[in-house]
């Protein structure tokens, strides 16, 4: 029988690996194996390599799952090693080579993390240059996490990782999904990556789509629901 693919998740901006948990744990059930990528936040060509050394060192075949800005690290990382069979856009960017997350979301209209992140007084510590952006306690639940409960969404804006803005602004140099096959869940209440620019870039790739009703975070609160389609990409990827 074919190796089954490792699963290797990459979390986006202000977040960790944490909240894959709930995802990992119904994988897990169903006998996959599951690795989850300390992202560092720094910039789009420092993370995608370290996220490829790990890539790299995984024994068999790998289907990489990104949120949010991890899409476009895995977009790299699949373009660097030879045993990626598939990615899974999580409400991610999937950029094309010369586009930063932030083009490719200026023919769409403003999501509201552009009003209710801000940036640092200091330059990102690790980064090029330029500050590291946080979103505000204000407006941490409604941008980020709608549908998680009031307390979880506390911890998670008390927990969250800053980005370096310098990585939202760096342009791709790889688009992995041209010679990937590539899932997109498009979450339709998302008010960090609005629908229509999630539908865009789904589109563009060609991925298999799942539109749902969730907030930029859905797999947290849905998390049954999102490892059945990670499941589907597994079953086709073998």
């Amino acid at each position: 029988m074919a190796q089954s693919p490792t699963v290797v998740f990459v979390h986006g901006a202000f977040a960790d690996a944490s909240g894959f948990g709930g995802v990992a744990r119904e994988l897990d059930a169903a006998g996959y194996n599951v690795v989850a990528v300390p992202n560092p936040l720094r910039g789009l060509a420092f993370d995608s390599a370290a996220a490829t050394e790990i890539v790299r060192a995984i024994d068999g075949p790998v289907l990489l799952v990104g949120h949010s800005y991890g899409g476009a690290v895995i977009s790299h990382v699949a373009s660097a090693v030879d045993n990626v069979v598939g990615l899974v856009y999580l409400a991610a960017f999937g950029l094309e080579v010369g586009e930063s997350c932030v083009g490719v979301q200026e023919p769409f209209p403003p999501a509201l993390l552009s009003t209710t992140s801000s940036p640092t007084a200091y330059d990102a510590p690790g980064a090029s240059d330029g500050p590291d952006l946080y979103i505000s306690r204000e407006g941490f639940r409604e941008t980020f996490c709608a549908d998680v409960p009031v307390d979880v969404a506390e911890v998670m804006f008390a927990t969250q990782r800053p980005i370096a803005l310098s990585a939202l602004t760096g342009e791709a140099t790889a688009a992995g999904w041209k010679d990937k096959p590539s899932w997109y869940l498009l979450c339709e209440d998302d008010k960090a990556i609005v629908a229509d620019a999630q539908s865009f870039m789904a589109k563009r790739m060609g991925a298999t789509v799942l539109s749902m009703a969730g907030s930029h975070t859905a797999f947290i609160a849905q998390p049954v629901t999102v490892a059945r389609f990670i499941l589907q990409a597994l079953t086709a990827v073998v």
